[in-house]
């Protein structure tokens, strides 16, 4: 169990640690250092009902860590900090956090700021929308409702379908740590963008060095951290996961003031996650390409769409991945075998057997394109397409012509608020964007925001341990983004936890119980 040992690297608890990180960690724990110790003393006790993954709620005692900067040099220390919630009662009856897995939940939406500034207890890291559109039309995926995984609200926080992980872990038993990151609609007195890419990534990396360099102190087993995020937060996630001690992240982090720790965590869970964008419009089109938009109901320019589709079945390719399960090379070709086989098909089935025969049997009379035979459901694939309906966006989905997706925003720089970010729309922008090349800092920003790259790089300090989830009905993005870096994972041999859920769109979690047991299972983790 654990991210495997490189040369000359040390493995703690399960989770390697490159020797550069821990010989920092010996030699600078003084000087600036020392403003980034925690300090267990320092935290009001707070009690509150919350419900568990079933509903049913408890009375919850825990130890709640003011907000604290994880860096020493931080450029807005309303995003750059974090908090700390550890049980010490659930019901009346004692609970001993001290080894408890870290469920490291952050709340980014749309790759825009969160912070718990302002919070006061467990479960109020605010996702920052302001300016944003509306629900269902928000650029990157927003969680549905303008909330994320971690934003306030009572019981669990769910949010049309969502979870509050961080208040789902304190009433697990588990330490919940919630960071705050800066985001790309942040600008300064100039004007200039601070929070575009990767600031987002680099702050996570950050307030992960800060608990584990806070060892010992910091209630936990902080060699067990689970990272969770949604969405943009669910890419974020991935990428922490998949880019542990990666020194391509070296030069952010020392500007930044990070601790000297490694950034490695153990495992990583991601909800419908908003990545791989440099081949995302492809992939959006290879699926929902020729289904209306919402906006619209009309198709897209399908001149545009095959171009995009052409793109994804030669990435694909390139990719070289096979599909779990002994299911052989998967390309552009079998795409949609592999995902009805491998997900859709068992994930109908597996909602279909959960319903009384009354429901399923109404279930079924209203999706006729369903044949359930043998407790197995089984379908077409344009018959699934027809089911899912209209998709949520343009094309291009992500780099837009128009430079108005939020990920062109992301990819910002100075007073620039969006940039493209592939030769295709830069080849077709229709802002008077001049010039045949893409700025010359893309490529690198590519690199530090793709988790597919690490894994491609086979990094040794990565996450071995992979919940992933998405909703078949999701089209704020592609199934195969998931499904891809599923397989790529599994290639790899990591323990890899795929599913998506039938019928739900984006930013959805149907299974937190599972969740939560699952993180004590990959952890080792029994409750004393």
């Amino acid at each position: 169990m654990g991210i495997g040992v490189t040369a000359g690297a040390v493995a703690v608890g399960g989770v390697a640690t490159n020797a550069s990180a821990s010989e920092r960690g010996a030699s600078d724990s003084s000087g600036a250092a020392d403003s980034l110790v925690f300090d267990p003393d320092d935290f009001t006790e707070v009690t509150e009902s919350i419900a568990d993954a079933a509903g049913d709620k408890h009375t919850v005692v825990y130890r709640f860590y003011k907000p604290r900067d994880y860096v020493t040099n931080p450029s807005d220390s309303t995003h750059q900090s974090l908090v700390v919630s550890v049980p010490v009662k659930i019901d009346g009856k004692a609970v001993d956090a001290s080894r408890a897995p870290v469920v490291f939940a952050n709340s980014v939406g749309a790759y825009m700021p969160s912070s718990v500034a302002k919070a006061t207890g467990v479960g109020q890291n605010e996702l920052e929308m302001t300016g944003m559109a509306a629900p269902g039309g928000a650029p990157g995926g927003a969680p549905a409702g303008g909330t994320s995984a971690g934003g306030p609200s009572g019981g669990t926080g769910a949010v049309n379908g969502m979870v509050n992980l961080a208040k789902l872990a304190v009433v697990a038993g588990y330490v919940a740590v919630e960071p705050g990151a800066r985001g790309r609609s942040l600008t300064d007195s100039s004007g200039a963008y601070y929070g575009t890419a990767p600031a987002a990534i680099v702050d996570l990396k950050a307030a992960v060095r800060y608990v584990r360099f806070n060892r010992g102190r910091i209630p936990g087993d902080t060699d067990r951290i689970v990272s969770t995020g949604t969405s943009a937060g669910g890419a974020l996630s991935a990428l922490l996961g998949a880019s542990g001690d990666s020194p391509l992240y070296d030069r952010y982090l020392e500007e930044a003031g990070a601790a000297p720790a490694s950034d490695a965590v153990f495992a990583t869970a991601t909800w419908c996650p908003i990545t791989d964008l440099e081949h995302a419009d492809g992939a959006y089109e290879w699926i929902w390409g020729t289904n209306a938009t919402q906006s619209t109901g009309k198709t897209v320019d399908q001149t545009v769409s095959k171009a995009l589709r052409t793109q994804f079945a030669e990435y694909q390719a390139g990719l070289r991945l096979r599909g779990l399960d002994g299911y052989g090379p998967l390309t552009a070709r079998n795409y949609d075998d592999y995902l009805l086989r491998t997900y859709f098909q068992p994930s109908a089935t597996k909602y279909l057997a959960a319903l009384s025969e009354t429901d399923r049997a109404a279930y079924l009379k209203k999706n006729t394109f369903i044949t359930w035979s043998g407790g197995r459901a089984t379908f077409a694939w344009e018959d699934f397409l027809t089911h899912v309906g209209a998709r949520k966006k343009t094309a291009p989905a992500f780099d837009a012509f128009d430079l108005s997706a939020g990920e062109n925003n992301e990819f910002g720089e100075d007073t620039t608020k969006a940039r493209h970010f592939t030769a295709y729309s830069l080849a077709n922008d229709t802002t008077g964007v001049t010039g045949k090349r893409l700025a010359s800092d893309i490529p690198e920003l590519l690199r530090l925001m793709n988790p597919m790259h690490h894994i491609e790089e086979r990094n040794r300090n990565r996450s071995r341990h992979w919940w992933i989830r998405l909703g078949t009905s999701d089209s704020d993005t592609s199934p195969t983004v998931s499904a891809n870096l599923a397989a790529a994972l599994d290639n790899l041999g990591d323990d890899v936890n795929h599913e998506y859920y039938w019928d739900q769109g984006h930013a959805t979690n149907v299974d937190p119980g599972d969740f939560i047991s699952w993180v004590a299972r990959v952890c080792g983790y029994r409750k004393r």
